[in-house]
């Protein structure tokens, strides 16, 4: 499964003023389309960056390393579907289409909507409208329509890339949003939550308050990194439990829990990443209902912390030293377990392995060492 993430960037935006359309404009010290990029770059799950462009932009544009750039046409739905033909035939399975001019885009917000993407056949996130509605004409109150099951529509939205291109190449043009293309085609769009700090820059005033909003989080982007070790013996047994997988060996590993060195290494490295100190501390040894627990309840412990804290996990390295067991004929299984415990594509977890060249316990064959890594990052 791979995710693209097309950003629409050939409008005009004259209403925004200034002397150059809007996603060129400084905002809180960079340009808008900046700040809206680096929403995507730095979002687990997206694979691909692709940039739409005015053909007049193209030489104001010094794409960023792994972004793409195709040119628009004269409206909307023109660039979105040049945008998706740019990248038919890449191996796309999932595309999320999201308005450049939206630069504050929380990172929950786009990861609920590939949640979304599932279970469902497409998924916006959208605002409730609680203000009274009113329908004007001529200068004065026509009509007060009912503002009950109304939503505002924001952007990124999110779709399965053959069925929303087949989409567009039905549609007839003149669609508002993508959510409206989808259901002319009979899609069902989940609605998912939106956010009031992801607003559409349209007018002067937009930039003021979208200026407020990024340099309330000065680098815009908290990225955190921990590190992880552990360290068991051997002992009696006929197979090890390294990241979740089951390895036959002579013999087993000596631990409180099922001894899992290598889960345990990635935990304790997510849990340094949030300064929330080691398994220990959340699953103390001396407590006897964690006597030969599974590993996977202390990693998902710490996955959940992460996410309670807004954090998402971009990504793990995870180092088993030994001499024996030899971990490559496993390490791909390995990838896969850990990274359906973690909920994250088996891209971003990486199972690696070495000898310490005979050299101390390792060495010796006294046990086995991990050392890991953990990358959380939140917008």
């Amino acid at each position: 499964m791979s995710t693209a993430a097309i950003i629409v960037a050939a409008g005009r935006g004259t209403r925004a003023g200034g002397d150059k359309p809007k996603q060129w404009q400084a905002l809180a010290g960079r340009r808008v389309i900046d700040w809206t990029l680096e929403r995507f770059l730095h979002a687990p799950g997206i694979d691909t960056v692709l940039v739409v462009l005015h053909p007049d932009d193209l030489g104001v544009f010094d794409a960023p390393e792994g972004v793409c750039v195709t040119t628009g046409g004269a409206s909307r739905d023109i660039s979105v579907r040049n945008g998706l033909e740019a990248l038919d035939g890449h191996g796309i399975t999932r595309v999320l289409i999201h308005d450049v001019a939206r630069p504050c885009t929380p990172a929950r917000l786009i990861q609920d909507v590939l949640g979304a993407l599932d279970h469902a056949d497409a998924a916006a996130p959208g605002l409730p409208v609680t203000d009274a509605l009113w329908r004007g004409k001529q200068g004065h109150v026509a009509d007060t329509p009912a503002r009950a099951d109304l939503f505002r529509a924001q952007t990124p939205q999110g779709f399965h890339f053959d069925r929303l291109l087949a989409a567009h190449r039905a549609h007839q043009g003149g669609a508002a949003d993508d959510v409206e293309v989808a259901r002319a085609a009979g899609m069902r769009v989940v609605i998912t939550p939106g956010h009031e700090d992801n607003l559409k820059i349209t007018t002067p005033e937009d930039f003021v308050r979208a200026d407020r909003i990024l340099k309330g989080h000065p680098s815009a982007m908290d990225i955190r990194l921990g590190n992880g070790y552990d360290v068991h013996r051997f002992g009696p047994g006929d197979h090890v439990m390294l990241c979740g997988v089951a390895v036959p060996h002579g013999r087993g590993l000596v631990g409180h829990s099922d001894a899992d060195v290598g889960m345990h290494a990635v935990t304790d490295a997510i849990y340094g990443a949030l300064a929330m100190g080691d398994i220990g501390r959340h699953f103390p040894p001396s407590d006897p209902q964690w006597k030969g627990a599974a590993s996977h309840i202390f990693l998902r412990h710490a996955v959940g912390l992460a996410l309670e804290l807004g954090f998402q996990i971009s990504n793990i390295d995870c180092t088993l030293v030994c001499e024996f067991p030899k971990i490559g004929p496993h390490a791909a299984a390995m990838q896969t377990e850990m990274a359906a415990i973690m909920g994250l594509d088996p891209s971003r977890v990486s199972v690696k392995a070495t000898t310490s060249e005979r050299l101390g316990f390792t060495g010796r064959e006294e046990g086995i060492a991990a050392l890991a890594t953990a990358a959380l990052v939140k917008a």
